[in-house]
């Protein structure tokens, strides 16, 4: 069985979207610290075996701020496959509406984004989990 769910977003330092992805991560494992935990996506990138031994043996989320798919490459890159890949864009596309103040300050609507996504993150989180659950 495997132990928790990994949520590894992207880097995208000095985006917007790549902030929000970050602060939806977090969210997600605060609110489940026995069942989820992140990497270092650096770590990741540079083949650290302590990071990779961190994977194995759990399902992968990876958020993704955009269409480069970093966080997805890297964890494939490392011999992995993400059991869901999300991407911060599709989470706006959903909500035009809410658009990010900026990099740094993300203003009310940007952090909506993130409570949005993290809640998304969440729920994907929880269908791992109960489908991991099943198969034993």
């Amino acid at each position: 069985m495997k132990n928790k769910v990994i949520i590894i977003p992207c880097s995208g330092v000095g985006k917007a979207y790549g902030e929000i992805g970050r602060q939806a991560t977090y969210e997600a494992i605060d609110s489940r610290p026995e069942s989820a935990s992140t990497v270092c996506l650096a770590r990741l990138m540079i083949d650290d075996a302590e990071t990779k031994a961190a994977l194995k043996g759990n399902s992968i989320i990876t958020v993704d701020g955009c269409a480069k798919d970093c966080a997805k490459k890297n964890v494939e890159s490392a011999g992995m496959q993400p059991d869901c890949s999300l991407r911060v864009i599709e989470t706006f596309k959903g909500h035009r509406d809410l658009k990010p103040t900026g990099i740094l300050e993300l203003g009310d609507a940007g952090f909506t984004l993130v409570h949005i996504l993290a809640e998304r993150i969440q729920a994907e989180a929880d269908r791992l989990l109960e489908k991991e659950a099943q198969q034993c």
